[in-house]
């Protein structure tokens, strides 16, 4: 029986820093569309999180990051598309979230929706190298993903998609994360069970 005592909780990163961060507009949109299906969202802003490195883990943004992907069953990554690929401003959010945190693993078992924006016509490979990350952070990435094209056409002077079959996509993938954050909730602890794990043990 799936446990449904509190609202599914989602964590929404963005690839961007700009004033206008598309990337920030589609997970504010995209935010916006699970809250409405009953899910808690909150936002970590990346504008002063140093480099992966670059202060030690004390460090205050370092911090307030990890506190909320621990609070997370559910997460959304949106990059840009730069140069083929994700942009360093969320790469470095995800470096510094680390596999595990003494006995404690920050990112495994969670659920995981990527989604990209592009300057031209559409692309895929923000989202497959969000996939990659995402699996190798231990985290289960939904089917669906969102890739939106021209992104400067697609939303409204007031930050709001415009409705066409990219904003279409955006809620099918959002509510296939709110159905798999809910049926994996009471899993979590089975399906991350390993036998290599339990040998060390």
């Amino acid at each position: 029986m799936t446990n449904f005592d509190h609202p599914p909780r989602i964590l929404f990163l963005y690839g961007s820093l700009r004033e206008r961060s598309y990337s920030r507009l589609l997970a504010e949109e995209a935010a916006r569309i699970i809250e409405e299906m009953g899910a808690e969202v909150k936002f970590f802003h990346p504008h002063h999180l140093p480099l992966r490195g670059q202060v030690e883990e004390s460090h205050p943004q370092v911090q307030e990051l990890r506190e909320l992907s621990q609070w997370s069953e559910g997460q959304v990554w949106s990059s840009p598309e730069m140069h083929g690929n994700v942009t360093g401003i969320l790469k470095n959010q995800i470096d510094w979230i680390p596999l595990t945190i003494g006995s404690i693993r920050p990112t495994q078992g969670k659920t995981l929706a990527v989604m990209q924006v592009s300057g031209g016509s559409q692309s895929f490979n923000a989202v497959n190298t969000l996939r990659i990350l995402g699996r190798w952070m231990r985290m289960f990435t939904i089917p669906n993903q969102s890739s939106v094209a021209k992104a400067y056409q697609e939303f409204h002077e007031d930050g709001t998609m415009k409705d066409s079959p990219y904003r279409d996509r955006v809620i099918d993938v959002m509510e296939e994360l709110y159905k798999f954050t809910l049926l994996l909730r009471d899993k979590v602890d089975y399906l991350t069970d390993r036998y290599s794990e339990r040998k060390e043990k």
